[in-house]
């Protein structure tokens, strides 16, 4: 009897040979996934440590809105180690001091013996815009003032025409029929980026002691000052700095570790020990193409209030349950303020030995940000809105919290 051969089964074979192949296929796509999460996790990284490197090159650079000399900017690092703890302002120096000049002038003064002719002193620098230059200073330095020059640090002197101001900043403008390669730009950058204790250097001409720098700190910042040049109305978002200054510094630029110009000297407290203010660069970059163009700025917000910072004792006294905020004192008649329906006060108060006006509203916020007190109002106002722009005020009446929409104006013109 023959024995049959059994045939494979070949169906079964096949099954065989597409699991092993599925299994392989499996096995080759997991290893391809495992190495493309590999790689796109190093190129993740590559691509984050790019971005940090062109953060680094952006902060080192700032924002230059107004052009530097010959359209470049040399891009140096002032600091002298890795770990950007100092600066080296000997190297600053080197490089910014051509770019300062004196500022002087004539003015007619009354005194009991009559009119009599007084000279003034002060600080400008370079800058350049649309690929010409200019010379910024203080509107303080040069109001009313005759016969204007500027000396540059090579003792060159030239006439200078004021070509556009603003009291409100104590911002003006000068140009010169200087020659070219007496101008020395300097890089304006955004002042937004400064904080308190980072190092700052002014370069200016006290007592007319020209081409004077001296060094110190940034000691807070988004003050508000006032000057008679500007009526009286507040200076706001003022750089204050320890930084000696001395009268001839107005004028003069305020310069971070990078020898960037992130302010204009502005005012020194008379007996203080080493407190001055900076008109911040950001205002500069906001109204100098203004200035330069037609010749003034009239773009400054208004409310239209008088008013006092509260404090725990005046709110005790006044019998408000906040102890931070704007009192407000009174209200300009018409103004934005008064058409908002803002309410100003009707008692008078002493506090410390100190008058007020209570029983007003008190602002406490505007579009949401929360005020501490006048300065953060005033700050808030100049680098965030601008005339017929609606504003959200938070404010506290009668011990209840309420919302004012407000349209602000134009400042009127100083008196």
């Amino acid at each position: 009897m023959e024995t049959a051969i059994q045939q494979p089964n070949k169906g079964r074979t096949v099954f065989v040979v597409l699991i092993v192949l599925l299994i392989f296929a499996g096995s080759a796509l997991a290893l391809y996934y495992f190495q493309s999460k590999q790689e796109l996790s190093s190129l993740n990284q590559k691509v984050s440590s790019l971005n940090n490197t062109v953060a680094s090159l952006q902060r080192e650079a700032g924002t230059v809105e107004l052009a530097t000399a010959n359209g470049t900017y040399p891009g140096t690092n002032f600091f002298t180690s890795s770990s950007n703890s100092t600066i080296n302002p000997v190297e600053i120096y080197s490089y910014a001091n051509a770019s300062v000049v004196t500022v002087q002038g004539f003015q007619s003064v009354s005194s009991v013996f009559g009119q009599t002719i007084q000279e003034v002193l002060g600080s400008g620098f370079v800058i350049d815009f649309s690929n010409s230059n200019y010379i910024v200073t203080n509107f303080h330095v040069v109001d009313g003032d005759a016969n204007i020059t500027v000396t540059f640090s090579n003792g060159d002197a030239f006439p200078a025409t004021v070509i556009g101001s603003d009291p409100y900043s104590d911002l003006a403008v000068l140009s010169s029929n200087a020659p070219s390669n007496e101008f020395h730009p300097l890089a304006v950058t955004s002042s937004s980026s400064l904080s308190v204790g980072e190092s700052v250097l002014a370069i200016g001409n006290p007592f007319g002691l020209s081409g004077s720098m001296t060094f110190g700190i940034v000691s807070q910042l988004g003050r508000t000052i006032t000057e008679q040049a500007a009526g009286n109305y507040p200076i706001a978002n003022v750089i204050q700095f320890s930084t000696p200054i001395n009268p001839g510094n107005s004028g003069g630029p305020l310069l971070n570790a990078y020898g960037q110009v992130v302010g204009i000297t502005t005012a020194v407290v008379s007996g203080s020990q080493g407190v001055g203010f900076a008109i911040p660069s950001d205002t500069i970059l906001r109204e100098v193409p203004y200035l330069i163009t037609t010749g003034s700025y009239n773009l400054h917000p208004y409310l239209g209030i008088g008013s006092a910072d509260m404090s725990y004792d005046l709110s005790k006294v006044a019998g408000a349950n906040v102890t931070y905020g704007v009192l407000v004192e009174s209200v300009v008649s018409g103004s934005p303020a008064a058409n908002a329906g803002l309410r100003g006060g009707s008692t008078t108060t002493t506090v410390d030995g100190q008058q007020y006006v209570t029983g007003g509203d008190i602002i406490i916020s505007i579009n949401g940000t929360r005020l501490i007190n006048g300065d953060a109002l005033s700050s808030w106002l100049e680098e965030n809105a601008l005339p017929n722009q609606v504003v959200q005020l938070g404010i506290i009446r009668a011990g209840s919290y309420m919302t004012l929409q407000v349209t602000l104006g134009a400042r009127p013109p100083p008196s």
